[in-house]
């Protein structure tokens, strides 16, 4: 008799949380993700729902390996890039909360040799600065140098004074990784912990996120980890090596799955509360949700959004009438997102392995508006018609530049002309060298990057990168008087928007 009331009592129970639940989170949610992921490409997604603080929706879809067919489950590991940088901003605030820092500290207070490109900058740049992205750099600059690169992180701070802003200090955005690897290492400075043991130590423990790392590095030995892959220029599933980015950890170096995801934002959303104990007071969390710059203070005429914000490692508008703060991230071959509304008591946690995709942002919307009452409109119809769009467009190019290239015409100059070393002020040095018919980029500041150039015609060639992310361009020596004088570089904008121009030595 007490097995059969408890069943009863079960089966009432689940029946009244499915009422409570949107019909499109109930009945459509699960085909939706498969279509999505099916028009995208994307091998494998997985997604946790908080609400009420409690998880009633944590799902792995597809594979995480193409080549074994492993399937992602809730537990499968994804790198998850600047969703890093909440752990960050949140552990900074957590100090400055227990008074060993404050975030209007200026740099220069803890690291005397610290330098920005203007001396005015230097000396007023604060911790706060730094993690609003409000320093003046254009979004993703010094990306180039930094992101796979083999410079340490002392080393970056360094080169941050050879970027020169394109914005105004504490008035224009600039997204900036490099700034928060500046601020997580003050980390060092107070705690006598490295960025990466302080927030394990702080954050990730009293949580019991036991399969949250903060380094990429070991990511090959781990079980049930997603591998990388991209469709960028070819239109092609391709797979992708790890990016190696611990040099810049407190920006975007994490790992994790959406089982522990989840318990982040169970914490976040119950005022810093995790199962009844206190992981952080409830100011710690304000901090962090404060706007300290302002990207938009207009309507988006293509959403209900009035201001959009920035605080500590968080995004912050209002959608449909409520508050909404949010995180994306990218590394090569990964995406993801972070998304909390405390007024429906509502949290999203979306991780991917195709970077070349908006889906990830398109699911969290479209959850967003069942939850928020918003009539159903298929996002993702009109987000994918655009999208092929565009990617038909970039592989028709390829095809174009194939054809050039297979042409096997003569460069203007010998090929010895063209060889050389070409430094770069804030990358360093590439060296080009012949190879049969082609040039070969060697880019002395990555790991086991290159390139290789093949002369179409019209003075320009085609340029591919070994490690397929990093993109395929059409690019042209600078000459005077028959002298190679240098060559403009692009690269994915993925990592950065300006391509480097290298001189020849």
């Amino acid at each position: 008799m007490k097995l059969l009331l408890h069943t009863l009592l079960f089966v009432i129970f689940c029946q009244s949380a499915n009422a409570q639940q949107p019909s499109f989170i109930g009945d459509s949610l699960d085909q939706y993700i498969q279509k999505g992921m099916n028009d995208w490409q994307i091998p494998g997604l997985a997604i946790s729902i908080v609400k009420d603080g409690k998880v009633i929706y944590s799902k792995g879809f597809g594979e995480r390996n193409l080549t074994t067919h492993a399937p992602v489950t809730e537990h499968t590991l994804f790198m998850i890039a600047s969703n890093t940088k909440l752990f960050t901003g949140t552990a900074i605030a957590q100090l400055a909360y227990n008074k060993k820092l404050s975030l209007d500290d200026k740099i220069t207070r803890y690291f005397s040799d610290f330098k920005m490109y203007d001396s005015l900058t230097t000396k007023q740049v604060t911790i706060r600065d730094m993690l609003s992205h409000r320093v003046g750099t254009k979004t993703f600059q010094g990306d180039f140098t930094f992101w796979n690169g083999k410079i340490g992180r002392r080393e970056i701070m360094q080169k941050m004074r050879l970027l020169q802003p394109t914005g105004i200090f504490r008035q224009d955005f600039g997204y900036c990784n490099s700034c928060y690897l500046t601020a997580g290492e003050i980390i060092p400075v107070v705690t006598g912990k490295p960025w990466e043991v302080y927030v394990y130590d702080s954050l990730l423990i009293p949580l019991g996120m036991k399969n949250t790392h903060t380094l990429v590095t070991g990511m090959n030995q781990r079980p049930n980890v997603a591998k990388p892959y991209t469709t960028a220029f070819t239109g092609k599933i391709t797979e992708l090596p790890y990016d190696q980015v611990d040099n810049l950890g407190p920006a975007g170096s994490m790992v994790s799955s959406v089982h522990d995801l989840s318990k982040w934002l169970i914490m976040q959303l119950d005022s810093g509360r995790y199962e009844g104990k206190s992981i952080l007071p409830w100011s710690v969390v304000q901090k962090t949700r404060d706007i300290n710059i302002a990207l938009s203070s207009r309507k988006n005429a293509g959403s209900s959004s009035h201001f959009t914000g920035y605080g500590l490692g968080l995004f912050m508008t209002d959608y449909l009438g409520k508050q909404v703060f949010w995180h994306t991230g990218g590394a090569f071959g990964f995406v993801s997102n972070t998304c909390l509304v405390p007024e429906a008591k509502l949290g999203i946690v979306i991780l991917t392995n195709n970077d070349n995709q908006s889906f990830f942002e398109i699911l969290r919307h479209q959850i967003l508006d069942a939850y928020l009452g918003a009539p159903f409109v298929d996002k993702n119809l009109a987000g994918y018609k655009g999208f092929q769009i565009i990617e038909n467009d970039k592989v028709e190019q390829l095809h174009r530049l194939e054809k050039r290239v297979i042409q096997m015409n003569a460069p203007p100059l010998p090929f010895n002309a063209y060889s050389g070393k070409f430094p770069h002020p804030v990358y360093g040095n590439i060296m080009i060298t012949k190879e049969n018919r082609d040039l070969v980029i060697q880019f002395e500041g990555h790991r086991q990057l290159s390139a290789r150039l093949q002369y179409m015609d019209n003075e320009e060639w085609r340029l591919s990168y070994s490690n397929p992310a990093f993109g395929i361009f059409t690019v042209t020596f600078k000459t005077q008087q028959q002298q190679v004088q240098s060559i403009d570089i692009p690269v994915n904008d993925f990592l950065e928007y300006d391509p480097y121009t290298f001189r020849k030595q």
